[in-house]
This record gives structure tokens, sequence and C-alpha cells, in this order.
């Protein structure tokens, strides 16, 4: 089963930021995670954090295209793709919004939507001196 998950979680981080590190793996599931400092403000990070198809990788998309992803930040928002023929896809759910600080959202991406599995993805901004720091987590749970 561990192999199983781990060749999950190879394919999956193909869909997360760049560099994500696996803090911990088992046969029930995995965290990933990645920091990131930027030269914005929290404000400013927390904006273009919630414009998702201008640094979402389309390739990692059910339309082959970014322009169709979005997020709506508010509560219950989705992280939504629209789809051809009027048709549709959720990414995540927002469970938790600070706007400039916070967002949690809920669900599983990619190979994960159709399994057993729960996750839970945070993107967290903290001021810096220089801009912000960007720490983004993805916990994933259940059965595969």
């Amino acid at each position: 089963m561990k192999s199983a998950c781990a060749a999950l979680v190879s394919t999956l981080l193909a869909t997360c930021p760049a560099m994500a590190e696996i803090k911990s793996l088992d046969d029930n599931g995995f965290v990933s995670a990645h920091s990131a400092g930027v030269s914005a403000s929290p404000d400013k990070a927390y904006a273009a954090l919630t414009d998702i198809s201008s640094w979402w990788n389309g390739d990692h998309s059910f339309s082959g295209d970014a322009a169709n992803l979005y997020l709506d930040a508010s509560a219950k928002g989705c992280f939504c793709e629209k789809l051809p023929a009027g048709g549709w896809v959720e990414h995540l759910r927002i469970i938790f919004l600070a706007p400039g600080t916070e967002i949690r959202l809920r669900g599983g991406l990619g190979p994960l939507q159709d399994m057993g599995l729960a996750g839970t993805m945070t993107w967290k901004i903290t001021p810096e001196e220089t801009g912000s720091r960007l720490d983004w987590q993805y916990t994933v749970h259940g059965h595969l």
C-alpha cells in the first residue's frame, strides 16, 4: 500500500508548487509542503494567490488551459474550472478565509478526486521585512 501511495504522491506533486517537499508519507496518506519568500506585501501576495489562473500550470487541469480556472475568495468559495459544453469541475472548496493572511481549502486534486481520500490545502501569508512568506501545505488522508 505504501508504494501505491508513494506513486500517487509523485504524480500529484506535478500539480503542486515547484520544489514541494514530502513531509510525511504512510499507508493512509501524505503531507506535502513548500515555503517561499515573495517581494510583495501580504495584501498583494493574497491578491496574486487568489488570481489562480495567473499562476496555476494549465497542464495540470482538466481543460489544459489555466484561463479556465477561478477561485471565488468568499465563504465556501470554489476553486473551480470551466469545461467545454458548459461543464465544470470543483477542485477545492474554501473552508477558512482570512484575507491577506490565510486560505484553507478542502478537496482532492487531480487523481485524488475519484478516490476515497480527503485533502486539506493551506496557504499562509506572513509579513517579512522584504515582503511576505508564503507557506503552502497539502495534507491528504484516506484509503486508496
